[in-house]
């Protein structure tokens, strides 16, 4: 006995023993992943999953880790996994991601209904909004494809080669097919080395050579990402948060990205570097591009304020070299998911990589126009082959020359990331014409208001143009569907009114306005019929009963009533001269009540209402008894009128 209970004692100190070592194993990848270092996270997370431990928050994390490793095999199985066996734990970021690794791997069927259960369980996310906006995105994307001409890039190596920069005649790229030490200055966010900044056929001397930048730039931390100013003088990269050869950590253990600039001194080399006032050691700043007049960086951020993972953001840069604050270039662009690589052309077309915008999975190549910095125009996927199902990234663009170069992780590439020379055949069309027509109307008569007039006003509240209503109270607009703007239709005596019109594909779009009085000037007496310009209500012969054509006039009254609350009507009712003087006092009576029931039946205050009826003692015309006259004209007279008594 003595013996069976040490046995079980034991037994449960080696279980104990397992889960302890289970649960500091799993420590460690967590604190590898929330470091950003993905890979050495997954073998962790893998050794784990061998032993048999399981749950939501392993496989979140491990699909997480080959989704920013850019394994989207490997992610979309792990994620698959978690929505099977822990269906009541999913967030909406793992049917995101689990969509947006299914697209990428093409099983474009599976991650549509993955983005509908992601959908969901959203509520005002801008991805859902774009996915409902537009589920015909793949044909748009096709319509896209084909501009450009896809070539080599002669200096790839089997390594990772990415982040392009026009630099005199040639470039500047990052890569880390040389960054020496292999084991020890090894990057954890993808296991690969570290990354340096090199040019090739910068000058006359290095013509089809690859050269490593100097070392006031390079370091045995990450240099990435650059753009040189046009008189080759500045220069804007990225770098890991260091100081004295060493890596500054936050306060989670993370190693974040900042933008220093340098200056070519007379000596040739680069020097005064500088970090940028704006850079934290509490989140990453990177990835810098110049506008076209250099008057203003552009770069990537996580900064308080980023509406996603990370966003693209602009700030001013002065006459003197300092900085004005930085700017989110706002919701339209920027989504809850990662924008990143801004680029941007003499023509003020800025491009950018994004997984938050419909594309064809993973990072995917988008452009819209930004002139005067506004950030409010269509957002285009600039199609295959430049986009492809692996991530597409780091896009530059001479307009001039119409040919640039593009980073991409796609299969056939050489090394990790390679570089690939394109030339474009045939323009992104950013011109989009939205054709808007409609009527207005007095909202409770429903008459044509002609002459009435239609302004376009943008979003800062400028006019763009105007037209007026034609004889039929019909206008006619045409607008650049690239842009959210508002119609807004104004008539003299009525109140103004407006709808916003989003940026669109540039179907037609009817727009009715119906407009209401700002004022109606009646007095005690006055028909409110006439003064609203209603249509007779009529009767059949011989009823009292509300007609349907009838229906559609009373309720008019009874808007004018809901809108004007001090309102009270007497409703007369009359029929015309057939029939006994006697009975048509009771049928008219009868026309009256009907009238005002219908109104009460309505929601309108029978303290509002009074009705009479007043037979054949009030013809409109010449129908007297024993008279010859057409249906029509006896007609007329059987009517109802809505008096204003207050």
């Amino acid at each position: 006995m003595k013996y069976t209970v040490k046995l079980l004692i034991v037994f449960l100190l080696f279980i104990h023993g397992l889960v302890n070592a289970q649960e500091r194993l799993i420590q460690k990848g967590n604190e590898k992943f929330e470091s950003y270092s993905f890979s050495p996270a997954i073998d962790i997370y893998k050794k784990v999953l061998d032993k048999g431990y399981v749950s939501a928050d392993l496989l979140r994390k491990l699909g997480n880790s080959y989704y920013y490793n850019a394994d989207y095999k490997e992610a979309a199985d792990t994620y698959k996994q978690l929505v099977v066996d822990y269906s009541a734990d999913v967030t909406a970021e793992d049917y995101f991601k689990y969509a947006q690794s299914l697209k990428t791997i093409g099983d474009y069927d599976t991650s549509d209904f993955v983005m509908n259960k992601f959908i969901e369980i959203t509520k005002g996310d801008g991805r859902a909004n774009a996915f409902n906006d537009d589920r015909n995105f793949m044909s748009e994307i096709e319509k896209n494809s084909g501009r450009y001409n896809l070539g080599p890039f002669e200096y790839n190596s089997p390594y990772s080669d990415f982040a392009p920069s026009f630099y005199k005649e040639g470039l500047i790229f990052s890569s880390d097919r040389d960054t020496g030490n292999f084991a020890r200055y090894r990057h954890t966010w993808n296991a690969k080395d570290f990354l340096d900044l090199y040019e090739v056929n910068s000058d006359s001397s290095s013509v089809d050579s690859v050269k490593k930048i100097d070392d006031n730039i390079n370091t045995r931390f990450h240099e990435s990402t650059s753009v040189v100013t046009k008189d080759g003088q500045t220069m804007y990269f990225t770098r890991n948060n260091s100081e004295k050869r060493k890596t500054i950590k936050d306060e989670k253990g993370i190693v974040r990205l900042k933008i220093l600039r340098a200056v070519l001194t007379d000596e040739g080399i680069w020097g005064e570097v500088e970090e940028l006032p704006f850079n934290s050691n509490s989140y990453s700043v990177a990835n810098p591009a110049l506008s076209p007049d250099e008057k203003t960086l552009y770069f990537v951020s996580d900064m308080p304020g980023t509406l996603g993972e990370s966003d693209l953001y602009m700030v001013a840069i002065n006459e003197d070299r300092s900085f004005g604050a930085p700017q989110n270039l706002g919701s339209n662009i920027n989504t809850e998911a990662r924008e990143t690589f801004p680029y941007i052309t003499s023509e003020e077309i800025l491009y950018f990589s994004s997984d938050g915008h419909p594309g064809l999975g993973g990072l995917d190549v988008f452009a819209t126009k930004i002139k005067r910095q506004d950030f409010s125009g269509k957002v285009i996927n600039v199609g295959k082959p430049v986009n492809s199902n692996s991530d597409d990234f780091t896009f530059i663009f001479n307009e001039e020359l119409r040919t640039g170069y593009v980073a991409s992780n796609r299969e056939e590439g050489l090394g990790y990331d390679d570089i690939y020379s394109f030339t474009e055949t045939r323009p992104l069309e950013f011109d989009c014409i939205q054709k808007i027509n409609g009527t207005v109307r007095d909202k409770i008569s429903n008459e044509v208001l002609v002459g009435a007039t239609i302004k376009v006003i943008d979003e800062n509240n400028e006019e763009l143009l105007s037209t007026i209503t034609d004889s039929d109270g019909n206008y006619n607009l045409e607008l650049d569907c690239n842009k959210g703007n508002f119609v807004r239709a104004l008539m003299e005596g009525y109140v103004p009114f407006e709808e916003y019109i989003r940026v669109s594909d540039g179907k037609p779009k009817i727009i009715d306005f119906y407009l209401e009085r700002d004022n109606i000037t009646a007095g005690f007496g006055d028909d409110l019929a006439k003064l609203l310009q209603l249509s007779t209500i009529y009767f059949d012969f011989d009823k009292y009963n509300i007609r349907k054509d009838s229906e559609v006039e009373i309720e008019k009254v009874i808007a004018a009533l809901e809108k004007y609350p001090s309102l009270k009507l007497k409703v007369n009712a009359h029929t015309d001269s057939r029939g006994k003087d006697s009975y048509n006092l009771w049928l008219s009576q009868k026309r009256a009540e009907a009238t005002v029931n219908y109104m009460v039946s309505q929601g309108i205050s029978k303290e509002r209402l009074n009705g009479e009826g007043y037979g054949e003692t009030k013809l409109v015309n010449h129908c007297k008894n024993g008279a010859k006259c057409s249906n029509g004209e006896h007609e007329l007279n059987r009517r109802s009128e809505f008096i204003i008594l207050q």
